[in-house]
């Protein structure tokens, strides 16, 4: 049987709407997974309702995550959503304290980062400028720098590759990492650009987009083929 993936909504304040970008469904489903979208606007009781029947969790990107999070004070980050902060802690701490798979694209790395203890950069242009563009203009589906991976990570077994482009679309990132995590790739100028939980069955964190570009780029499709199986080995328990 394939394995039920969650994942996790986007938000559009000026629309006041619920939304989903097709790429994330798609490598999920391309992947050999089922792809179900989960509503931020789930309540805790409804949550424990359906919570079982997920095999593991896609952590989207969107919205800045509140600082409050992570100690600090609104100081360059921009668009803010407090429903789905509280909706994905929630969430998060479940998959967590159960050990499903986990994955976090964009501000899903940074979720990851955020939830295990560690802090970002609100705004990367004026706290870290760099020559490196890690705010691309469309398309998506092509090189925007590249990444060195971490030798004998996760990451480095799964391509076995030293360098590697990716895209780029951000105006955050990881500052400080958290203790429970561990760097899988880096840019050029330093930024963590990829992290894993060495203590959790499948917990990854990417700052770029394979969504955008799985459909060109076997390396990215790899990412969402390695998730999927995670989710597929969890089921089988």
């Amino acid at each position: 049987m394939k394995p039920i993936i969650g994942v996790l909504s986007l938000y559009d304040q000026e629309r006041e709407s619920i939304w989903m970008l097709p790429g994330y469904m798609a490598g999920i489903t391309t992947a050999g997974g089922i792809a179900l979208q989960v509503p931020l606007t789930i309540t805790p009781a409804d949550w424990q309702q359906i919570a079982g029947m997920f095999d593991g969790f896609l952590f989207t990107g969107g919205q800045d995550i509140d600082p409050f999070l992570y100690g600090q004070h609104k100081e360059g980050s921009g668009e803010l959503c407090g429903q789905r902060d509280q909706t994905e802690t929630m969430i998060y701490r479940y998959a967590a304290a159960l050990d499903l798979p986990i994955l976090g694209i964009c501000r899903g790395i940074q979720w990851i980062n955020v939830m295990e203890g560690g802090t970002l950069y609100q705004d990367l242009p004026k706290e870290r400028p760099s020559a490196i563009d890690h705010h691309m203009h469309p398309p998506y589906d092509r090189t925007a720098h590249q990444v060195t991976v971490v030798p004998n990570s996760p990451l480095d077994r799964l391509w076995h590759a030293q360098k590697k482009g990716v895209n780029s679309y951000h105006h955050q990132g990881v500052y400080e990492l958290a203790d429970s995590l561990r760097a899988m790739a880096y840019a050029e100028d330093g930024l963590i650009e990829a992290v894993y939980h060495p203590e959790h069955s499948f917990l990854w964190g990417v700052q770029w987009h394979p969504e955008f570009s799985f459909q060109s780029d076997p390396d990215q499709l790899s990412i969402f083929r390695i998730f999927v199986q995670a989710c597929r080995q969890r089921k089988r328990r």
